[in-house]
């Protein structure tokens, strides 16, 4: 679960549904700015899917009680989170071998700095994984695989941008992961530097380099539970009774970042 707090509520978004805008905003990118555009279709289906893994936990939200707060995909406890990376990636394998491969090298740069024997064991059957789908892709372009693994990158911090920024924030005050910019993106600027994101206004956002064909806009599914209700009946049943709505978000190019 994604969450943004409020003073007096959670706006929760479901990974899933993050994952779909991801897919939704990325489909929309300039082809010319890859090698080429062999397997395109291919990692939108991962951008679209690569948050399957938390259909399941993101079905029922769990309480934080260190934090005060549901429980989030940054500090939701790890070997549940691990077992159900693995069980993602798998189903995603048995659909699209290209997008199984990206995703499981998605999840892998999440864990490439840890010492935890748990995750030291995933990375390593990821890596067997990877290596056996290579084998049936005996032909594949590993430039433009990197090139789809950053933008894969993308998708998922433009999306999170959408979800964890307050609409309209000052470029100062955004969430720190964003305000210098999405990581592994200087490849797609003309310049060789980061692409940065800005809100124009509540529903507007631009960004400094315009790596998209056309504008578009894209709807984000949230729903935003109450503290007070969370109080009175929990946070499982909280979520439950609360309503879904959507945010509309436009992103369009713009002559002033």
């Amino acid at each position: 679960m994604i969450i943004r707090e409020t003073e007096d509520s959670f706006l929760m978004i479901k990974q899933h549904d993050h994952a779909y805008v991801s897919g939704e905003t990325i489909k929309h990118f300039n082809k010319n700015l890859l090698k080429s555009d062999d397997l395109f279709d291919d990692f939108v289906y991962a951008a679209h899917q690569h948050d399957r893994s938390w259909i399941g936990l993101d079905d029922t939200p769990i309480w934080n009680d260190e934090k005060q707060i549901p429980f989030t995909f940054s500090d939701y406890p790890l070997l549940p989170k691990l077992a159900f990376y693995k069980m993602g990636v798998d189903e995603i394998e048995v659909v699209n071998l290209y997008a199984a491969l990206l995703c499981s090298l998605h999840f892998c740069s999440f864990f490439a700095q840890s010492q935890d024997h748990h995750c030291l064991n995933f990375l390593r059957d990821e890596a067997s994984r990877q290596k056996n789908i290579r084998k049936q892709l005996p032909k594949l372009d590993e430039e433009l695989l990197t090139q789809h693994f950053q933008l894969l990158q993308l998708s998922d911090n433009l999306s999170l941008y959408f979800c964890l920024n307050e609409p309209g924030v000052e470029k100062e005050n955004e969430h720190p992961w964003f305000k210098s910019g999405f990581k592994n993106t200087e490849g797609f600027h003309s310049g060789n530097q980061k692409l940065k994101a800005r809100w124009v206004n509540e529903h507007e956002v631009t960004l400094e380099y315009y790596p998209f064909e056309r504008d578009f806009q894209v709807n984000l599914p949230y729903k935003e539970v109450s503290k007070s209700e969370i109080e009175k009946m929990g946070i499982a049943d909280a979520y439950k009774r609360s309503v879904m709505q959507e945010k509309l978000i436009v992103l369009k190019r713009s002559a002033h970042f």
